[in-house]
């Protein structure tokens, strides 16, 4: 996947995480998704990301996993 999507989903994760009030930390817990891993996700050089962990952080943050790769409007 190219850096420039993986840079926006994690800008979108940021985004959505801050209007639910959330600290990485929180949405770590909840998803199961490792603390440092979330972290590299949303900084300035995000890994890959598969798509059952997309799921589980959309679950957690109440929207359709899509709206995490919508474009950018």
């Amino acid at each position: 996947m190219p850096k420039e999507i993986r840079h926006h989903i994690g800008a979108r994760i940021k985004k959505f995480r801050h209007a639910r009030g959330l600290t990485q930390a929180e949405l770590s817990e909840r998803t199961l998704v490792k603390y440092k891993y979330l972290q590299q996700i949303e900084g300035k050089n995000p890994p890959n990301i598969r798509v059952d962990t997309l799921d589980r952080i959309a679950k957690t943050l109440k929207i359709p996993t899509w709206k995490l790769l919508q474009p950018k409007n």
